[in-house]
This record gives structure tokens, C-alpha cells and sequence, in this order.
């Protein structure tokens, strides 16, 4: 699964931006209050423009403070997969089953120096773990390889049945790091200059396509 990220695309022609990766399996939405990180980008008002101007389902990554209060109306507005930080909450399990509840599957993100064997038990919880590969806060980074232990971890809790699962990786994908992460076990890919920098965004997401499954199979 590819998921482009709209943090690269043109923030003046969001609809246009989100027609060009139509192909795409989700659309990532970075929200950033400039608190839990030092960046300020998107709120829930431009969620619900996004989901009249799309049929792709949004994938809404929640880098903010208090996240029991303000990730069920994403859930509510009718993003498909709400996902906040694990660092930013003490009952990550209320607010994981709060965005279910309200229509949405819960996702959790750790940052990359964040440990992953804490998160393990509660994982059934979740319908998505999202690993960073970069710094939480701004685009176009450079890829974190050590992140992908906790792809592999969860991989293996995944294959042997012990979880239900999809994981996912944000930072610094692109074609020179896509294949490793696969290789990890990883199910979804976010891109964000990696696609909207190109001249046909739509191609570029089925390259990535082709290159993540070209990894999984071997």
C-alpha cells in the first residue's frame, strides 16, 4: 500500500494535488498543532474539505497534544484510519477504542527513539502501527534505518498470529529505502517528496507500488 502525503503537495490546490496520486490506497494527512511538534500545518476543517474532493481514504496522522480529545471528530468527519502518537497520551487504549467507536480504525505511532516492547501488549487495540522513520514535524528527511527493528518485531507478532495488524512507515520513503522496508515486513508505505516532487505523482505511486512488491516476494 502506498499512502502519498499531502505535507509535499501544493497546499493551494489540495483537491487538484489529491486527483493527481488517484491510484493511491490512502491519502496521508499530517496534523500538527506546534506543540507536540514544532511545526503548524492542518486542521480538522480542511480534513472535511479533503473528504468531499477525494475518493481515496484519508489516513489522518495526529502529531498533537491530547489526543483523547481531538482524534474522534477526524473518526467522526469519516477519515478511514485516525492514528496518534503513543508519547502524547497515558491511556492510549481509551483513545484507540474511542476512535473505533466513533467509525474509524486506530492507529499508533512511536518516534523513532521510542521503544516499540512497551506498546506490544496493547497492540490488539490497534488496526494500525505506525513506525517513524524520520523526526515527527517536518518533511523531506533522511530515512532512519534502525527504525525497522520494530517493523520486524511487529511483523513477526503479525505472521505468527498473535496480532492483526497493519504496519506502516512515515520518513524519508523513497526509492532507495522503499525495498528495505518492505524487506522489514512493512504493509504501508508514506511518501511524500518522494511523490509530489516528480512531474506525474500517479506514476511515481505505481513505481513505489511495484518496487514494495518486488521486495515482499523475495
Amino acid at each position: 500500500m502506498i499512502a502519498p502525503s499531502i505535507l509535499s503537495a501544493d497546499f493551494a490546490h489540495l483537491a487538484d494535488e489529491a486527483q493527481a496520486v488517484a491510484g493511491a490506497d490512502w491519502l496521508h494527512v499530517d496534523v500538527m498543532d506546534a506543540h507536540f511538534v514544532p511545526n503548524l500545518t492542518l486542521g480538522l476543517p480542511v480534513v472535511e474539505s479533503l473528504l468531499k474532493a477525494t475518493e481515496i481514504p484519508l489516513d489522518c496522522h495526529l502529531m498533537i497534544e491530547d489526543p483523547g480529545r481531538w482524534a474522534p471528530p477526524y473518526a467522526e468527519a469519516g477519515a478511514h484510519n485516525v492514528t496518534f502518537h503513543a508519547e502524547a497520551t497515558d491511556d492510549p487504549i481509551a483513545v484507540a477504542r474511542d476512535i473505533r467507536a466513533a467509525g474509524a480504525k486506530a492507529g499508533l505511532s512511536v518516534k523513532p527513539g521510542t521503544p516499540i516492547e512497551p506498546y506490544l501488549e496493547i497492540l490488539r487495540e490497534f488496526d494500525t502501527l505506525l513506525v517513524m522513520s524520520v523526526e515527527p514535524g517536518f518533511g523531506g528527511q533522511s530515512f532512519i534505518p534502525e527504525v525497522l527493528q520494530k517493523a520486524r518485531i511487529v511483523r513477526n507478532l503479525v505472521d505468527s498470529g498473535e496480532l492483526r495488524l497493519l504496519v506502516e512507515i512515515d520518513g524519508g520513503i523513497n526509492a532507495d529505502t522503499i525495498e528495505a522496508a518492505a524487506e522489514a515486513g512493512v504493509d504501508c508505505f508514506v511518501a511524500g517528496s518522494a511523490v509530489y516532487s516528480t512531474a506525474d505523482p500517479g506514476a511515481t505511486v505505481q513505481k513505489l507500488r511495484s518496487q514494495a512488491a518486488s521486495a515482499w516476494a523475495r
